[in-house]
């Protein structure tokens, strides 16, 4: 089975744990209907954060949804001047027969304007 890779982001409303939790949740969430994956499809998740977000890990959020078994981990973005602030991301490797051209990225609340390209 090929290995793919999807990727998303979300804009949240502050660094506050709760906030990130619910972003990041959203997030897998729908990565994970959009392209029909199931928990045991998933390979590794990374994660990323602006370094406006230090108030929780994304990825615990993925471990209270039931990824407890899935590689997860996190890392900060580069501060680049004027990017979009309180942005979480993720890549997502999985087994999948999507072919690329198949793949579902998801940008959710105001990270649609990072990837204006991809049908939401």
């Amino acid at each position: 089975m090929p290995v793919r890779a999807i990727r998303g982001a979300i804009q949240i409303d502050a660094d506050d744990r709760e906030e990130i939790l619910r972003g990041a949740s959203e997030l897998v969430t729908a990565v994970l209907e959009r392209n029909s994956v199931e928990t045991d499809d998933l390979i590794s998740v990374l994660f990323t954060a602006t370094p406006d977000l230090t108030a929780e890990f994304p990825a615990y959020a993925a471990r209270l949804l039931g990824l407890t078994d899935v590689p997860l981990m996190c890392a900060c973005e580069i501060a680049v001047p004027n990017a979009m602030p309180r942005v979480l991301r993720l890549l997502a490797h999985v087994d999948t027969e999507l072919s690329r051209s198949e793949i579902r990225h998801v940008y959710l609340g105001g990270a649609t304007a990072l990837r204006t390209d991809l049908p939401q």
